[in-house]
């Protein structure tokens, strides 16, 4: 809104408007000083106005990191109210601090550019996990998947040596079973193959030799029955082992995988994987960075480029008035306390003066009296007078 400009003689009275008031108060200006500085007006209102913009900016940040960690809403909002209002009260304190006499020290400018930076940069990713939803989504599946892959790996070689040792073990055992069924095939088929004549000597009705092989495969059918009652059970337990040993990594999976979330660092973890293997995004990413990094930045850029017109000029001199009488009003407290001091001082001491001149004459006849009773008094010694006298009348020092 353009404002008339006054004559001097016609003694310009401006009164802002509430929402002036406001933007003067985001931007840390004193209003009964600002409000006769014309060319200041609209720069504090715009300096306001840049804190403003990064207050909501802070607020609707915040409020997005906390939906990723919080399910209430209303809780959400409520915390990014809260921590908005912290960067809010962040702002002001650096932009306050920045003025015609200070804000090209280095010092001090770097530190509040350190601390811009810092909050800033932690800003940003909750706006640009917003901005890259959906891609930052199709990557935490990806990585979930990753990840599972990983944990099995990882229980796997937990697991490595005992299930070697038990799948070594059972492939002897039944080795050793296989072996042996090999000795009882053979014996069985020369058995048959000397009955039928097809084998061994070949001759139909060999008796003795068909029952000498009978017996040997009858002997060697024995003793892989006592084998198989022997290993059997063995190689079962294995299985059993082997069984639970499946179970127990089947079981730590899908625990594992009913940890695995889209929480607040499982997208900062995605979006940085997200920028490594998508270059169409790197550029695009490291601009949005600049970007909402410029809107934290915001007042204190503006407050320091802005130029210092008579605002500045006028809190300079008078916080000087107000430092230079506070110093006068502290010597005039401390003269007027000394006079006070001074004066009692000169009071007590005339009216202590007068007290022992007017008790000078009474004190001496109180002491004869007492002299006299002594004397009439042929049994009180001397030192029994003297301590009541001294009791009586004389004074003790002041501590």
């Amino acid at each position: 809104m353009q404002e008339s400009v006054h004559m001097l003689s016609q003694r310009e009275s401006y009164i802002p408007t509430k929402w002036t008031k406001f933007l003067w108060w985001l931007s840390t200006a004193e209003k009964e000083l600002l409000s006769d500085c014309v060319i200041d007006r609209n720069r504090y209102s715009i300096i306001g106005m840049t804190v403003m913009g990064t207050w909501l900016f802070a607020t609707l940040a915040w409020t997005y990191f906390f939906s990723t960690v919080v399910s209430n809403i209303y809780a959400c909002f409520a915390l990014g109210i809260f921590m908005g209002g912290i960067i809010l009260t962040i702002d002001r304190a650096l932009i306050k601090g920045i003025n015609k006499y200070n804000k090209n020290k280095i010092a001090p400018l770097l530190f509040r550019g350190v601390l811009a930076v810092t909050i800033g940069m932690f800003m940003a990713q909750p706006a640009l996990l917003y901005l890259f939803d959906k891609e930052i989504h199709l990557q935490i599946s990806l990585d979930n998947e990753q990840k599972k892959k990983d944990k099995l790996q990882q229980q796997e070689a937990v697991y490595a040596v005992t299930k070697k040792d038990l799948v070594d073990k059972k492939t002897n055992l039944q080795k050793q079973l296989d072996d042996k069924y090999k000795e009882v095939s053979v014996a069985r088929n020369n058995f048959i193959a000397e009955t039928d004549g097809t084998g061994g000597s070949k001759k139909i009705g060999l008796k003795d030799i068909a029952e000498a092989k009978q017996k040997e495969y009858q002997k060697l059918d024995g003793e892989y029955q006592q084998m198989s009652a022997a290993l059997l059970p063995q190689i079962k337990t294995i299985d059993s082992s082997l069984n639970v040993i499946e179970s127990s990594v089947q079981k730590e999976q899908q625990t594992f995988n009913t940890l695995l979330n889209d929480g607040f660092l499982t997208r900062i973890e995605a979006l940085n994987n997200l920028i490594k293997t998508n270059t169409a995004l790197q550029s695009r990413y490291y601009l949005l960075v600049l970007i909402l990094l410029l809107i934290e930045l915001m007042p204190v850029i503006a407050k320091t480029i802005l130029p210092a017109g008579t605002y500045d000029e006028k809190v300079y001199l008078r916080e000087k008035m107000e430092k230079e009488i506070v110093q006068k009003n502290m010597i005039h407290e401390q003269q007027l306390k000394e006079l006070y001091n001074q004066l009692a001082f000169d009071q007590d001491t005339s009216f202590i003066k007068n007290f022992f001149s007017q008790s000078d004459k009474e004190r001496n006849e109180k002491m004869k009296t007492q002299m006299n009773s002594w004397k009439e008094n042929s049994e009180q010694s001397f030192d029994n007078m003297w301590n009541v006298i001294k009791k009586d009348m004389l004074t003790k020092q002041e501590h």
